[in-house]
């Protein structure tokens, strides 16, 4: 093992988890990799939850965006959270965020890192890093993300170093770390194709910071993959019909434009369906890889794809990461202040498609609270790339809960993209394009194409007579969370 601390001086740092831990105190800003359960810290971390058990220590814990193997919920029962940031998956946490036991900062994942260069967040004391070996010049290779971690190693006082012996160390090369100049020296980032590679393979640490080094060999949590369902299939077809529909108006070519897509079982749905599609040599500049990803290069329909994690089942990491001399060409891992750069997508033309829980008859998004207090995960990357993209869709289900809930609503309870970021919604029922439309015809197009046949009558009159009523966005404020307190009141949005 000792073979991956390449830097003979730091050999001596090799230690236990339980004594790496020791290092963080109460009240300690921490920094941890991981990326949507990839590249996330394995020991350290839970080390840190068994201390809380009998210590008092509470830590403000910033990471890339979630952790995996139920870390976030170990440390949040353990009571070794007093802030996180910026993303969470885990319901233990949410449970603990949403009680106020747990304060939760909801961050665009690409702001984390400049907050903290600008110096508007705390300083990162101690940094927590999964790496698959150190380099000779003390650099760090990581393993399955990139996330913030280059950010933390440049920044944080001290660094602990988790060395995973399960990564092959054939890993170095599928990584272009990048950190941009800080404000006001900033230059331009040149990427102007997913492809392009800008810096270097490693991450630059001074090695002086190193201040514990712990082994493991533990493989990142794997992705629940779930297959399409009637749901999700129908989602996809209407965006895929739409995509053809694009091409043939002369909007769009065959290879489209660079895809961005979110986590979960809709994304998964849609880029599958692209193996049988007429698209051809597509691109992503994505955040996360998951497997319909790998699918696709298979099947000889995605050239290349840039992320800032590699999220996956079991089955498909073994696939990839066993043969990664084959896939090494066709993805590349970067900080996620460079996949996730409002300019980049912008420049580069990005299609996104993201989650919604809900929308408005306006198009306004809620992706990230029920009932309109209640944190879900996070807004994640959808906010970087909705205002920024050439194409930003929205995709969710238009009735869920045996039909007791509409996904589409008079006023969505918590708005985190508003009508101006939102170009496509999409339910199982239709798809509604939003581009060009003025308020009152985006109401009528939405309610005509997305909404579940349970809802359409009530949210017709509803519109009309707000309509009556007057305004440039027509609305009756004293019925527009009526469905929301109906639920409450009664289980159900449906009127009795």
């Amino acid at each position: 093992m000792l073979e991956r601390i390449r830097l003979e001086r730091l050999k001596d740092k090799v230690t236990t988890a339980e004594e790496a831990v020791k290092l963080i105190e109460d009240g300690m800003v921490v920094g941890s990799s991981g990326f949507t359960k990839a590249g996330d810290s394995k020991v350290v971390l839970p080390a840190l939850a068994e201390r809380a058990k009998t210590e008092n220590i509470k830590i403000t814990l910033m990471t890339g965006a979630s952790l995996g193997h139920g870390t976030d919920g170990k440390l949040a029962e353990a009571g070794a959270l007093k802030k996180r940031m910026p993303f969470q998956v885990d319901p233990v946490l949410r449970s603990k965020i949403n009680s106020g036991e747990v304060l939760f900062i909801d961050q665009h994942l690409s702001e984390s890192a400049e907050l903290l260069h600008n110096k508007n967040l705390p300083d990162v004391d101690i940094a927590v890093i999964e790496v698959a070996y150190i380099d000779r010049d003390g650099s760090i290779i990581p393993t399955t993300s990139v996330g913030n971690s280059v950010t933390f190693a440049s920044l944080a006082k001290k660094v602990i170093l988790e060395i995973n012996t399960s990564i092959p160390e054939d890993v170095y090369g599928i990584h272009d770390i990048y950190q941009a100049e800080d404000y006001p020296h900033r230059n331009v980032i040149p990427i102007v194709a997913p492809w392009n590679k800008i810096g270097r393979k490693t991450i630059p640490l001074n090695p002086d910071k190193v201040a514990a080094i712990v082994f493991t060999d533990k493989h990142d949590s794997p992705a629940d993959i779930a297959e399409p369902d009637a749901k999700t299939s129908a989602i996809a077809k209407h965006i895929l019909e739409f995509f053809e529909e694009e091409v043939r108006l002369g909007h769009l070519t065959d290879r489209l434009l660079p895809i961005q897509a979110g986590i979960g079982k809709v994304a998964n749905a849609v880029l599958t369906g692209f193996k049988h599609s007429n698209f051809y040599d597509l691109t992503m500049f994505s955040e996360v890889l998951q497997d319909s990803t790998f699918d696709l290069i298979d099947a000889g329909k995605l050239c290349f794809a840039s992320a800032s994690s590699v999220t996956v089942s079991q089955a498909c990491y073994e696939h990839v990461f066993g043969n990664l001399q084959r896939y090494r060409d066709k993805f590349v891992l970067r900080p996620q202040n460079i996949s996730n750069t409002p300019g980049l997508i912008r420049r580069l033309g990005i299609i996104a498609i993201n989650t919604a829980i809900e929308f408005d008859i306006y198009g306004n998004v809620n992706s990230t609270h029920i009932g309109g207090t209640k944190i879900m995960n996070g807004i994640g990357g959808s906010g970087d790339f909705a205002r920024n993209a050439y194409l930003s869709i929205f995709v969710t289900q238009a009735a869920s809960k045996e039909n007791k809930i509409s996904h589409i609503l008079p006023m969505v309870s918590h708005t985190d993209h508003t009508e101006h970021d939102v170009d496509i919604l999409v339910t199982d029922i239709g798809l509604a394009d939003l581009r060009g439309l003025a308020p009152r015809e985006r109401a009528q197009k939405i309610i005509d194409n997305c909404v579940h046949p349970d809802y359409k009558e009530e949210l017709q009159s509803y519109f009309d007579r707000a309509c009556q009523r007057g305004g440039h966005t027509p609305h009756l404020l004293e019925e527009s969370f009526s469905w929301h307190i109906r639920f409450n009141e009664t289980g159900s949005m449906k009127k009795a």
